[in-house]
């Protein structure tokens, strides 16, 4: 099986913590030169050298990163742009990973105009500006892989994230479409669905449930882990290695699917 990514760059978004960095860092691992983007400059710069550089033929252990901040997709635009053109000479990047922290929980009736607003802009204007700015190259080189982190939510919504499971789904119809209209030039565009993983967003929406039913949080933890069939959360890295096998040439034929990693949770088929 080909897993090699050696020679290849990736720009992994959301990638100073939590998933986008376990992404990033299965990578790195099979031999791939990645990029990070987030906000908190001072994060990414530790992530960056956090990263493991493996040598090989063809390799460019190098890894970088730049600030961008996803609630402004203009910004994020600006940052590619300046990104690609200052740094041409280090080759294209063949691969993309789309991935920006989730909107804030609450029932959908009690959701506001601005937060849908602010959240299609985060997720599904951004992977629009990224995906635009990246894909000629990709065309060139007859080879790209684009994978949006997005949620389980877009097979069966979860209660209590309205605003999430309504944009998480329209990203997915954006893949799926894509995923058509690149398939031929030899690049594919799938979705990775993550279960509950133990990271902050999962801390966060622990402590949420709790404050709201009076629960602890601990009694909230194993009710959660209670509907998993494999009886605990996804470590990040677990979530990184799917997420890593998509962009390897062995995945090729991958196309326009969206891939659960949730311990067996969703009911759907």
């Amino acid at each position: 099986m080909n897993t090699s990514l050696h020679g290849r760059r990736a720009l992994v978004c959301g990638s100073s913590q939590g998933i986008g960095l376990a992404a990033a860092h299965e990578l790195a691992l099979l031999g791939a030169s990645v990029t990070l983007v987030a906000r908190d400059a001072g994060r990414l710069e530790a992530a960056a050298k956090s990263l493991p550089s493996v040598s090989g033929p063809n390799s460019n252990p190098l890894h970088r990163w730049f600030a961008a901040d996803f609630s402004k997709p203009e910004s994020v635009r600006e940052a590619v742009t300046a990104d690609l053109a200052g740094h041409s000479g280090l080759g294209p990047y063949t691969m993309l990973i789309n991935n920006t922290g989730g909107p804030p929980g609450g029932p959908i009736t009690d959701a506001k105009l601005e937060e849908f607003t602010a959240a299609f802009a985060a997720h599904l204007l951004c992977n629009q500006v990224l995906t635009q700015a990246l894909i000629p190259a990709m065309k060139e080189g007859k080879f790209g892989r684009i994978v949006n982190i997005i949620s389980t939510s877009v097979k069966a919504p979860i209660a209590g994230l309205g605003v999430s499971n309504t944009i998480r789904g329209a990203v997915a119809s954006w893949a799926k479409t894509m995923a058509a209209e690149l398939g031929p030039h030899g690049i594919t565009v799938n979705n990775v669905l993550p279960g509950f993983t133990d990271t902050e967003r999962l801390g966060s929406l622990i402590a949420a449930r709790a404050s709201k039913s009076g629960a602890s949080a601990d009694q909230v933890r194993k009710d959660m882990i209670g509907t998993i069939p494999a009886g605990r959360f996804a470590a990040a890295a677990e979530v990184g290695g799917a997420v890593a096998w998509l962009c390897t040439p062995a995945a090729a034929y991958v196309n326009g699917i969206n891939l659960p990693v949730d311990g067996g949770r969703l009911p759907a088929l």
